[in-house]
């Protein structure tokens, strides 16, 4: 897992705009890899961010970036519960979320769409792209949008100059956990 995998796909989450951010990680010994997310955790967890692997296949790992405290608001919206509660979810815990989540990507079931919701997507697009089958969006960026297609719009831009500025930053020298934007600690990187 280099720095610049996470400086590629995961600023928005580094910059404290948005929940989490998903990336695939080639590995050759996961051991390895393993170690590798341990060091980042070391140092990023006191800064409020966490990273799992949530699915391990041919050679590739799923990784979750995240922010364990703004999932736990996440969370507390209605239409994310709701939406959650009816894939099986325990919204009343973060963790059992992730682990949930988790243990639907390695199923090998459906793709569990419901993703979006864990990556600071609007509930209105994540519902609608599981009920139109991905057809029929407004519009195409980050995610496919059912929604309010001015306001994704202009979040799709926000992340983009974030996603630009950090890699100007990061490419000058200027290493991730400084890049990092300090969030209360949350329960999961307390221990």
């Amino acid at each position: 897992m280099s720095d610049e995998l996470l400086i590629r796909y995961c600023s928005p989450t580094l910059a404290g705009l948005k929940t989490g951010n998903l990336f695939t990680c080639a590995f050759s010994e996961r051991k390895e890899l393993a170690a590798r997310i341990r060091a980042f955790n070391k140092k990023l967890c006191p800064k409020g961010l966490r990273a799992l692997p949530l699915r391990w296949q041919d050679g590739r790992a799923l990784i979750y970036l995240y922010r364990p405290g703004r999932l736990a608001q996440d969370l507390k919206n209605g239409s994310v519960a709701a939406l959650l509660r009816r894939y099986g979810y325990p919204c009343g815990s973060p963790e059992r979320c992730v682990a949930t989540l988790m243990h639907r990507l390695r199923s090998g079931a459906e793709f569990p769409h419901e993703i979006g919701l864990f990556l600071s997507y609007p509930p209105e697009d994540v519902q609608g792209f599981i009920e139109n089958q991905a057809a029929n969006c407004k519009c195409v960026g980050c995610w496919k949008v059912y929604g309010d297609k001015a306001a994704a719009e202009r979040t799709f831009r926000r992340y983009k100059a974030c996603t630009d500025a950090y890699y100007r930053h990061w490419v000058n020298g200027v290493p991730v956990e400084a890049l990092a934007v300090a969030a209360v600690s949350c329960e999961p990187c307390r221990r």
